[in-house]
């Protein structure tokens, strides 16, 4: 199975700083000392050109170049830096990667960071500064009617603690993405955007009624591509529901977000769904925790990437 990195590209972040940089290295090294069947790659940049997709002109430059307000970069959460430009790159371009593989016959691949829900077309915010999924699903789109001259649809499944605001404002309008948040109704962001499929849970939900209202989400989402299954699935497989981090408002055990992992990936492979894994959010109060819920996530996508390889075998 492959997986992309951009962990090479660390920001400056001042003393203090509430955001778990060195998570992403940590689960780097745990992934290649511990599964060696996952191909780790470090990812390509991001083009003005791809970002371009879901992005503004004027937001890409305002990155690109320094440009971005005091109160853009409040918004944002990080202090603008050539790293933190390049950084937001690569974790576009690791999405990317993952989706092309995933749609070109693996099955599986995985962007080892990602999961940027918050940033809009204009704007970044909640430490996403591009969208990753919208720029990858559209770009996936336009590749896929380039050379198979046909419609790509596209499903993007939340399960992130925090709502995927950015992603519903970008593909409010568009019928060919339909997108499912199941997320802590009081967290972050405070003003939720409208997404095609929105679950809104109570602080201190635990892993039964969790499981349960997936399970029903899901089945709405399957409901409304009654007329075949959508063409390629991005999965954002926050670790902020465990009942340890810091900003998730939840309860569910380690337990619990392995059976939420497995139910997403048996639903995909059960339908012939490429998917694209992105690990989103986790702040755990232990960082070793954060990491261990990403790796298993891993973990089990390698089984669906491996079942599904001995059925195209078969």
């Amino acid at each position: 199975m492959l997986a992309f990195h951009s962990d090479h590209f660390v920001l400056p972040l001042p003393p203090g700083h509430s955001f778990p940089m060195s998570k992403y290295r940590l689960l780097r090294d745990a992934v290649e000392q511990t599964l060696p069947a996952v191909r780790v790659t470090e990812a390509p940049p991001a083009t003005d050109g791809e970002l371009a997709l879901a992005h503004s002109p004027r937001y890409i430059s305002a990155v690109a170049e320094g440009l971005l307000s005091a109160a853009e970069q409040r918004e944002i959460g990080f202090p603008w830096s050539e790293r933190m430009a390049e950084r937001a790159r690569r974790s576009v371009g690791a999405t990317i990667a993952a989706a092309r593989a995933a749609l070109q016959g693996e099955g599986v691949a995985a962007n080892l960071a990602g999961g940027t829900h918050h940033a809009y077309a204009d704007k970044g915010s909640g430490y996403c500064v591009f969208n990753d999924v919208a720029v990858a699903a559209r770009l996936m789109q336009a590749e896929w009617h380039r050379h198979h001259r046909r419609l790509l649809r596209v499903l993007v499944i939340d399960l992130d603690v925090h709502q995927g605001n950015g992603t519903a404002a970008i593909f409010r309008d568009d019928p060919t993405v339909f997108t499912l948040s199941l997320h802590g109704a009081k967290n972050f962001p405070h003003r939720k955007e409208s997404s095609d499929l929105d679950v809104d849970l109570p602080d201190g939900c635990t892993d039964e009624p969790y499981l349960t209202a997936l399970d029903d989400a899901l089945a709405r989402a399957f409901a409304r591509h009654s007329d075949g299954p959508p063409g390629l699935a991005f999965y954002l497989a926050g670790a902020d529901p465990h009942e340890n981090d810091r900003l998730g408002r939840l309860k569910l055990s380690a337990a619990g977000l392995a059976a939420r992992d497995q139910r997403v990936f048996d639903a995909l492979a059960a339908r012939g769904i490429p998917v694209a894994v992105s690990m989103a959010g986790g702040y755990g109060r232990d960082l070793a925790t954060t990491v261990a819920i990403q790796h298993h996530t891993l973990e089990l996508a390698l089984g669906s990437w491996r079942q599904r390889m001995e059925q195209s075998a078969a």
